[in-house]
């Protein structure tokens, strides 16, 4: 017996029993967190029990299951910290919001309101992000505000609202995939990123499902596939018009549905005519044949569903790939019922309800247009303001900080992100923040961004604070705090209200809880696409969450949308003809592969809590590139050893690791690390066009032995 084990049964032991759910992916899985303290012993241990729920049935994954190390070791920010000759040291909370008032007052006075920006992440609470939201608005009265989630979810976003007229993570419930018998997987590597979905598509294939993966490496998730189309990365779009043109000349359309619930069949019916089938295989990379593999066996098919994630999303034609992937589900009426749908597979946990309620640059509560004066008159009068008060629209993210580049934006207040390693291009990043006069982070975990911060804030972890967030379905969620805060440490919300009142505008922001914050928010989506107004925190704490949208209080919630129209005009979804894009950056003698990015299992985004726990962070170390074995043996790469990745913009360097599944025109490199190992300061700031997502996934590279540097 383990000295532990004969110390846990000898000494009296008391325990502290935490229900919450995890804070990485957007399944949000619920779960039990026991920490033991025995007499005698230095520290407490800890044991994770999963929680049944509706959501991954009681299933936790390897970050679930390590979520409680990063919040409760000794690396935590629990107290208020300036820079002074370049290091952090203690002051107190009124030490920081006065430094704060006084920058933020001295740059108003010099340079205007946008001079100030605000830059929050798809990890807050709705009512964090709903605060953030009014807190840059009405407190700075800035139109500068975005967030992280602009890289996660805006293609998959801009184009359901275009094509469907609602951007909902799944346009219907988990429970659905059992019932579909032809799944389509793009871009998306559940097995790693949201591992305990994964019996849904499992038990699909027991009842008969067959199964297509698009991807240029093998996953975990492209190994249950039936069938695994290889595609040339930056080439999704044009696949899919393969897969078109094949329903289309297979007579594989459902006739009616498209007469009666789509518009646009005639002009993409004319698009499809005139491509050559033969000329997308070569484009793709995929043979003519796969392809009509492919379309047989989703065209045939009685139900069928139709996942995107960020494989297809993170590219400069995003949001027409995406839009080219609904086309799929439009054009054989598999959408609104039961076995079919299309799902952008949310990334971040709060990735869905973190963009509805405010914190993008052209939105306001319920997925309201800052722009559309009836919007901004309705939230105006629940704020209680002169819609006249209301700023414009502002930028996405990236484009945020190029204006921080170009100092037109002077101060920069960073919430709950770390943009110095999810933006692309990451060394003008530095660069931008560096000018800055002032920067601030609210964090609970120093990470690359607060390392550069002239303050540093100290915000609670999500054990420690309530608040409601909306998974990949959906579905609101609430997540009750399960102890005290760290030293002196506050919620998100809390840190932006005290702000606001030291700024005057305290009025507006008389919050004494996150239910009272929730109730405004009900109020203020209400009527809006994303209509809350019907959830309350009763009805979430007996029922284990409600689906959006649910305008009253008696409304069940609606957990499948378009079952008998969509919101746009006349009722009709929208067939739009997508043209084939190739990538903005190309190979070339000098750039010769394509590099894409993406995640592992044992870590999330840009690793900033995961790196601190010491159960994950010790499975995988340090950041890799995948590389085929025969591009390996070309460019003399040993594997295991050290390589350099150079692109136009910038140089990583990591470890070799040899996958014959991979495409042996493209490398693999994780986003989780910062350093020399940031793959972000090689990709691309090319944005596509429509929702300003940056091409992450497709960017010319070189590679060498990190030897030869020496030599």
């Amino acid at each position: 017996m383990s000295r532990l084990m004969e110390q846990l049964r000898s000494e009296p032991a008391s325990e502290l029993v935490m229900d919450t759910q995890c804070p990485f992916c957007s399944v949000q899985c619920k779960m039990q967190i026991i920490e033991h303290k025995v007499d005698g012993a230095q520290s407490p241990t800890y044991s994770v029990i999963p929680k049944p729920n509706l959501a991954s049935e009681g299933r936790l994954c390897i970050k679930g299951m390590n979520a409680y190390q990063h919040v409760l070791t000794g690396e935590r920010i629990l107290h208020p910290m300036l820079k002074k000759d370049g290091t952090f040291v203690r002051i107190s909370w009124e030490e920081a919001y006065e430094l704060i008032i006084h920058k933020f007052n001295d740059i108003r006075s010099q340079y205007g309101s946008d001079a100030i920006a605000l830059y929050g992440g798809g990890s807050l609470t709705n009512e964090s992000a709903y605060v953030l939201g009014k807190f840059a608005r009405v407190a700075l009265r800035t139109k500068y505000i975005d967030y992280n989630g602009r890289f996660c979810m805006s293609a998959a976003a801009s184009a359901g609202v275009k094509a469907l007229g609602i951007d909902r993570g799944l346009t219907n419930q988990l429970s659905d995939i059992e019932q579909a018998r032809c799944i389509v997987l793009a871009g998306t590597n559940i097995a790693e990123c949201q591992p305990t979905l994964m019996p849904y598509f499992t038990r699909a294939k027991e009842n008969g499902a067959y199964i297509i993966a698009i991807d240029p490496r093998e996953t975990g998730t492209t190994r249950i596939a039936d069938l695994h189309l290889r595609v040339k990365p930056g080439m999704d779009a044009t696949l899919v018009n393969g897969l078109l043109k094949v329903l289309l000349e297979e007579d594989l359309v459902d006739r009616d549905f498209v007469q009666q619930r789509t518009k646009g069949f005639a002009e993409l019916k004319s698009h499809l005519e005139g491509l050559d089938l033969t000329e997308i295989a070569e484009l793709t990379g995929v043979s003519a044949e796969t392809i009509r593999q492919a379309a047989a066996a989703y065209g045939k098919a009685p139900t069928g569903m139709v996942f995107t994630a960020r494989g297809v999303e993170q590219q400069t034609d995003g949001h027409m790939s995406v839009r080219n992937f609904i086309n799929l589900a439009l054009l054989t009426g598999k959408i609104g019922r039961p076995g079919c749908g299309y799902g952008a597979v949310t990334g971040q946990g709060n990735g869905q309800g973190g963009r509805e309620h405010g914190q993008k640059a052209d939105q306001l509560p319920g997925y309201r247009l800052i722009e559309n004066p009836e919007d901004r008159a309705y939230v105006a009068g629940v704020w209680g303001i002169d819609p006249d008060e209301l700023p414009g629209k502002g930028v996405s993210a990236y484009e945020m900080l190029v204006k921080v580049h170009e100092q037109e934006i002077r101060s920069l207040f960073v919430m709950a992100s770390n943009p110095l390693i999810s933006n692309p291009n990451a060394n003008l990043v530095q660069e931008a923040l560096e000018k800055l006069e002032f920067l601030v982070v609210a964090d609970f975990l120093m990470s690359e961004t607060a390392q550069l911060a002239d303050l540093i804030l100290p915000a609670s972890a999500y054990l420690e604070n309530t608040g409601t967030l909306t998974n990949l379905e959906g579905r609101v969620l609430l997540r009750e705090a399960a102890r005290p805060a760290a030293g002196e440490a506050k919620p998100d919300w809390e840190i932006l209200c005290e702000l606001a009142d030291r700024l005057g505008r305290g009025a507006y922001f008389a919050f004494s809880s996150a239910e009272d914050i929730f109730n405004e928010l009900r109020l203020a989506s209400r009527g809006g696409v994303a209509d809350y107004y019907g959830i309350t925190y009763e009805r979430l704490r007996k029922e284990e969450g409600v689906y959006w949208p649910c305008p009253e209080p008696d409304h069940p919630g609606q957990k499948r949308l378009f079952e008998t129209s969509f919101p746009l005009p006349e009722g009709k979804a929208l067939l739009t003809p997508v043209d084939n894009h190739l990538p903005k950056e190309q190979a070339s003698p000098e750039y010769p592969l394509y590099l894409t990015t993406g995640r592992i299992l044992t870590h999330y985004l840009t690793g900033v809590q995961t790196r601190k726990s010491h159960s994950l962070a010790a499975r995988d170390v340090e950041s890799f590139v995948e590389v085929h074995p025969k591009t390996a043996k070309k460019y003399r790469l040993d594997e295991e050893a050290l390589v350099k990745l150079e692109s136009r913009r910038g140089v990583v360097y990591v470890r070799c690791r040899y996958n014959a599944d991979i495409r042996e025109d493209t490398v693999f490199v994780p986003m989780h690390w910062g350093d020399t190992q940031n793959v972000n300061k090689l990709t691309l700031d090319a944005l596509d066009p429509t929702c300003k997502m940056p091409g992450f996934k497709v960017c010319a590279v070189n590679v060498s032995p990190f030897v030869s540097e020496f030599y």
